[in-house]
């Protein structure tokens, strides 16, 4: 085969994914939290990025095109505006009741408690060594054994000492398992002896609902163990959760609230959960001077990576606003009487109403979450499939809704099978079939009927 070499020209079309549009679409995906930490990064590496302290002078009209001039940005200096977000401040002191303290840890719980107690140095010394070898549901990570070898002390001594915290708030706390951990706090509450036995000897039998099969190896009715199930099921399988250590409950802040306003929904991008971004006064000299060119064209440089910024953040605000103004249109029923009269929506219906690409919709959801005056919700909520019934399409969060409300108005003692839910959810023109239902009660937490009948 022959090879030469040769000049030709060919036209061809490639999306170049630069910079300054990897940075939009970072910012469009990032939820309020987010997007406030992402700010103060921008202004640690940004001088000509500063946080605003004057609400009073947020321009969010202005053109941000009009800002790639030389004279058009000292008249931006000139005039104090910014593109970016508004931030309510305060000059008065917060007060000590708006201050929260940090939750204790576990191990500071105990330890705290240890030290009310007469113990000798090396009693305390293998106290300290077993919590600080706890999980953070409070399991013991380490055995007696393992306190022996590493702290050179007697097997007598280690047990007795487990045994003193095992008898610590909270209960079941130092436990080397689950079934260790329930007898714990069994034994503090003065469960009766039908309670010990089956923790002791049909855990796994008990998980698995057999009280049937309970009942006869213990000789006692099955109406017996279902009482003596439901005094287990009270007790506490994880006693370390509820502390801190970082382990402490996230709050949401919405990114768009949904009002009600005279029978019409207004939508409102939280504005306030962001720090209000401008651009620096300071370097107005520098621009308007002449100067060494090095130092101007940084500035210029510095200053262009500033207003994509502060485009990047207007467009987010734009975009998001967009999204839940359709889903709003979309979802009015929803709004209106509620999560059973959600429909069926995509990613590509919002993308067609509004004329953007579906990973533009996808990246706008993501990570952000919306006050309704149904409650707070995640965006990617009001996405799911459908199912067909005699009003047209039903959302799968809908009908799940629907087999939850029917379940808790069951009979106990008879309770409803997936079979006779799906005939029932016929009658009322949604048809899906015995496998759906079964899958749709699976995937919200609810126990098939032979292990939700009482006996």
């Amino acid at each position: 085969m022959r090879m030469q070499y040769g000049l030709s020209l060919q036209q061809t079309q490639k999306l170049i994914m630069t910079p300054q549009l990897r940075q939009a679409i970072t910012i469009l995906q990032l939820g309020a939290l987010e997007l406030s930490q992402y700010i103060l990064e921008q202004i640690y590496e940004n001088p000509l990025l500063e946080m605003g302290d004057d609400p009073a002078h947020s321009n969010h009209e202005r053109d941000i095109e009009e800002l790639t001039s030389e004279p058009e940005w000292l008249q931006y200096f000139d005039d104090s505006s910014d593109l970016g977000y508004v931030a309510s401040y305060s000059d008065a002191p917060p007060s000590y009741e708006s201050v929260i303290s940090q939750s204790p840890t576990l191990q500071e719980h105990l330890l705290f408690q240890v030290h009310l107690l007469s113990l000798k140095p090396e009693e305390l010394r293998i106290a300290e060594y077993f919590i600080g070898n706890l999980d953070r549901f409070g399991y013991l990570k380490v055995g007696v054994p393992d306190v022996c070898r590493d702290l050179g002390v007697s097997e007598s001594i280690a047990q007795e000492v487990l045994m003193m915290l095992q008898s610590l708030d909270p209960p079941g706390v130092c436990a080397r398992d689950l079934q260790e951990c329930l007898l714990i706090q069994a034994t503090i509450r003065g469960e009766g002896p039908l309670v010990m036995r089956i923790i002791r000897e049909h855990l796994e039998d008990l998980g698995m609902g057999k009280y049937c099969k309970i009942g006869e190896k213990l000789g006692v009715s099955t109406a017996e163990v279902q009482k003596a199930a439901d005094r287990i099921k009270t007790l506490n399988p994880r006693p370390g959760n509820g502390f801190g250590g970082g382990q402490e409950t996230r709050y949401i802040i919405p990114d768009v609230t949904v009002h009600r306003v005279d029978g019409e929904y207004v939508v409102q991008v939280n504005d306030s959960a962001v720090p209000r971004l401008g651009i620096s006064r300071t370097y107005r000299k520098i621009l308007s001077e002449r100067g060494e060119e090095e130092t101007r064209k940084f500035v210029e440089a510095k200053l262009s990576s500033a207003l994509w910024v502060l485009r990047s953040i207007e467009q987010r605000r734009m975009t998001l606003y967009k999204v839940v103004e359709s889903i709003v249109k979309m979802q009015r029923d929803f709004f209106d009487r509620g999560i059973r009269h959600l429909k069926p929506m995509t990613l590509r219906d919002i993308a067609a109403l509004i004329g953007m690409h579906e990973s533009t919709i996808s990246r706008a959801t993501a990570n952000k979450y919306v006050q309704t005056p149904h409650g707070v919700f995640e965006l990617r909520f009001f996405f799911s499939s459908g199912v067909e019934s005699q009003k047209g399409k039903l959302s799968a969060l809908s009908v799940k809704k629907h087999i939850r409300e029917m379940i808790m108005r069951e009979d106990p003692k008879d309770p409803l099978s997936d079979q006779r839910i799906a005939e029932i959810l016929a009658s009322r023109g949604i048809y899906i079939s015995r496998r759906t239902v079964a899958k749709y009660r699976t995937d919200a937490g609810i126990l098939p009927s032979c292990q939700r009948k009482r006996y």
